[in-house]
């Protein structure tokens, strides 16, 4: 089985990212790959591993980008590619889509599994409109898989009220969500390998994306600036008999925080 894993290199989320005159402050950060991306890289590795196939790592991004792919091959991807891209910051999940499409239009694949959304924009919606627009069926949030063959998956996704099952014909889209499985570590010996894995580099032009279809040109929607949230404010601890602090807590949460007005 052939599978294509779409990943995004983002901001670790874990540091403390900082936001100046409505823009992220680039100096300190470190990149790594969207959490949601390594779970289905991990999805991936195990599907192969259980009925055969390989793993081909994709990502749209500039040079540093490539750190990324090559921790992925390093986790056991087979091959990777890399398109060359430095409009990042001035594109949405519509001009993504769009060159992703151009990507993968003649290549052969059985399957596209992605994370459910990228940490950097939470949005989820790349993978949707890549399905629409190579016309694959599709399934999001999945917390599980089963029956893996060459022309058929079942899924199993978090529904509004229960887990749906779900039986897709290949090719599809698939996107992940992070309870899946926990993705492995790379191993010296996967680290050592990735060095020899081949890594395809494309540029855009290659493909036939136009200028017009990148950044914000390509994109639907517009980032205006980034805020920093509001600090919460400080909790508030009762001491003293049950009866007396369950009452010092309900006047406040009438009087100061309206919760129950």
């Amino acid at each position: 089985m052939e599978i294509i894993v779409p990943i995004k290199q983002v901001p670790d989320v874990a540091l403390n990212i900082k936001v100046k005159d409505g823009a992220v402050v680039e100096e300190g950060l470190s990149y790594v790959i969207s959490s949601w991306d390594e779970t289905a890289l991990e999805a991936a590795l195990q599907i192969t591993e259980d009925v055969g196939g390989e793993v081909t790592l994709l990502t749209i991004g500039p040079d540093k980008a490539a750190e990324s792919l090559r921790k992925g091959l390093a986790m056991g991807a087979h091959k990777a590619i890399h398109v060359k891209y430095n409009d990042a910051k001035q594109t949405d999940s519509f001009a993504y889509a769009k060159i992703l499409q151009k990507v993968l239009e003649g290549r052969e694949y059985d399957l596209i599994l992605a994370g459910k959304q990228a940490q950097d924009t939470d949005a989820g919606l790349t993978a949707p409109m890549l399905a629409e627009f190579l016309g694959l069926p599709q399934v999001t949030n999945i917390i599980r898989f089963s029956d893996v063959s060459e022309q058929n998956i079942t899924l199993y996704r978090k529904g509004d009220h229960a887990t749906e099952v779900l039986e897709m014909e290949l090719p599809g889209v698939v996107t992940v969500n992070d309870s899946l499985n926990e993705p492995r570590l790379a191993s010296m010996r996967g680290i050592m390998m990735a060095k020899k894995k081949p890594l395809e580099e494309i540029e855009l032009d290659a493909i036939g994306v136009s200028a017009d279809m990148s950044g914000a040109q390509g994109s639907m929607t517009e980032t205006l600036q980034f805020d920093k949230p509001e600090s919460r404010k400080e909790g508030k601890c009762f001491e003293g008999d049950e009866a007396d602090t369950v009452k010092q807590a309900m006047d406040l949460l009438v009087s100061e925080a309206k919760f129950l007005a």
